[in-house]
């Protein structure tokens, strides 16, 4: 997994020290190998300031020290603290954002659960919303009525393509796949093997999702089984 470095120091001039990490955002902008940085200070000692920096690879996060402009505004900083920096180099061996779990467990299940089983991945208030359902699908029952008309339709499988977003929103993006094997809106079955992508952005509360937002193309399989059907 991708190497982190932590960065402590004292200082009691913290929106100096933020400005600064913004010049160095922006001054190794094309360069920086830096992936993910988190800057935080303590809540009971606000001049305890603690610096997160994520890269690809060790190699990396050496190239990005090595900037010039890496060590220029590294001095800045510190002089702007009270006291030497202190790193620490941490080789990360899990990163688990709880949330993804319910998020795969509910793609598998879409379609073929009942009200009953929703719940395990869904609040009670659950609510889809979708370009076919503008004031949305709301409660367990409607979200499993939605989800079973396609299953009726279709033989389908949802694949998890990447995902965006962290903490208690995350968007999945995802690949449908099937076999249209019952009445589908104007279409009779065909047998025909159809497929279409989208995004959907999860809200979670409480380790379960309350929102989706489903973002696709609903014309895609249509067309696809028109095509098929003269």
């Amino acid at each position: 997994m991708a190497p982190v470095q932590l960065i402590e120091c004292r200082t009691d001039r913290f929106d100096e020290t933020n400005r600064l990490t913004d010049t160095w955002v922006e001054r190794t902008r094309g360069k920086r190998t830096a992936t993910h940085a988190v800057l935080g200070k303590g809540r009971s000692d606000t001049s305890h300031i603690v610096e997160s920096v994520e890269s690809p690879s060790y190699e990396e996060a050496m190239r990005n020290s090595d900037l010039p402009k890496t060590d220029r505004v590294f001095r800045k900083m510190v002089a702007l603290r009270d006291e030497m920096p202190t790193f620490t180099d941490l080789e990360v061996v899990r990163d688990e954002q709880p949330n993804q779990a319910p998020a795969r467990a509910f793609f598998g299940a879409t379609g073929r659960t009942g009200p009953g089983l929703l719940s395990e991945f869904c609040t009670g208030d659950h609510v889809d919303h979708g370009s076919a359902h503008p004031g949305g699908v709301r409660g367990l029952a409607a979200s499993a009525e939605q989800y079973g008309d396609w299953r009726a339709a279709f033989g389908f499988s949802l694949r998890v393509d990447g995902r965006t977003g962290e903490g208690d929103q995350m968007g999945p993006l995802w690949t449908w796949t099937a076999r249209h094997e019952g009445a589908f809106p104007g279409v009779p079955p065909t047998g025909q093997d159809v497929s279409m992508t989208g995004s959907t952005w999860h809200h979670f509360r409480d380790g379960k999702i309350c929102e989706g937002w489903w973002h696709h193309d609903r014309a895609g399989p249509r067309e696809q089984l028109g095509a098929s059907c003269g």
